[in-house]
């Protein structure tokens, strides 16, 4: 570092932005009526995620439709298994078409 605390090297100039760290969770205490819990974890569950994940999908949902997201906001984590790839050259097959 130079004496006023600016980096020196070959990155000093400003020519590549710094990678960007992915950022930790936080976590947060929610005190919730029991009632309210339960239809909000009913809901999560027909729409195949955690009560937490839920919570955090309509609040995004909110902010957004406020238009209150910040710019920088990423995307929800995907969890769980990765989707299926069909093998090189065939077609996706549709789940719904009962096909073998």
């Amino acid at each position: 570092m130079s004496e006023h605390g600016a980096p020196e090297g070959p990155d000093a100039g400003g020519e590549r932005p710094p990678a960007r760290r992915p950022q930790r969770r936080k976590q947060v205490l929610l005190r919730l009526d029991p009632l309210i819990h339960d239809a909000l974890a009913r809901w999560a569950d027909d729409e195949l995620r955690s009560a937490n994940a839920q919570i955090e999908f309509l609040l995004r949902k909110a902010l957004s439709e406020a238009g209150r997201l910040p710019r920088g906001a990423g995307a929800i984590p995907r969890r769980g298994r990765p989707p299926k790839e069909p093998p090189t050259g065939e077609p996706p097959r549709d789940p719904g078409r009962g096909g073998g």
